[in-house]
């Protein structure tokens, strides 16, 4: 099957804060929920088989979270267009969804940052957002 070209959403659960530095970004992530936007062009699965995996080479900033966090579900738009900033302006816009790290997966857009925390866990881990 061929892989489809897509942008996803990444849903995380953080157990506990943690100091993470990723060249010039980072700062304190504190424990709790977070959801990360990114596109996979060149096809969705591939992208998304990367990410669950534990041991790889870190690209990108989300891998460096992920080595500290918990992915607890995945939601999938197939499509050849980039339509993750919008995807993730939804996001921003809820209350309780501050920016920990400026610029944190957003280095090729105007984006504050495209992972954001929706605060610590007080239900079900990986309920999705959208």
């Amino acid at each position: 099957m061929k892989d489809i070209p897509g942008i996803y959403q990444l849903n995380m659960f953080l157990p506990k804060s943690v100091r993470l530095q990723v060249g010039r970004l980072g700062g304190v992530f504190p424990a709790g929920r977070y959801v990360d936007m990114g596109s996979a062009l060149g096809g969705v699965e591939r992208r998304l088989a990367r990410h669950r995996r534990r041991r790889k080479t870190l690209h990108g900033h989300i891998n460096y979270f992920l080595r500290h966090a918990r992915l607890d579900g995945v939601r999938v738009v197939f499509t050849r267009r980039r339509l993750e900033c919008a995807w993730n302006r939804q996001v921003l816009r809820r209350p309780g969804a501050p920016v920990v790290a400026r610029r944190f997966g957003a280095r090729d857009c105007r984006c504050p940052a495209h992972l954001v925390y929706l605060g610590p866990i007080d239900g079900e881990a990986g309920d999705g957002i959208l």
